[in-house]
């Protein structure tokens, strides 16, 4: 199967892409500044499982610094 992200068009700072029918928006800064209308683009997405475990434990710290007694 192949997987098509085209760009639709562009709205501000915003790319609008259609995929399978529907459209969704992503900053136009994600895309290389050579992106034009009508192009095919590969997106890739991957867990960043450093982010994740520093990001729960800010929100863990964050949790018993407002529950502290």
């Amino acid at each position: 199967m192949i997987t098509m992200f085209i760009i639709d068009r562009f709205e501000g700072d915003w790319a609008v892409i259609e995929f399978e029918g529907r459209t969704f928006n992503i900053p136009k800064d994600l895309l290389p500044q050579s992106t034009r209308e009508g192009d095919v683009i590969k997106i890739t997405v991957s867990v960043d499982d450093k982010a994740t475990l520093e990001r729960k434990k800010r929100v863990e710290k964050l949790v018993d610094e407002l529950f502290e007694d």
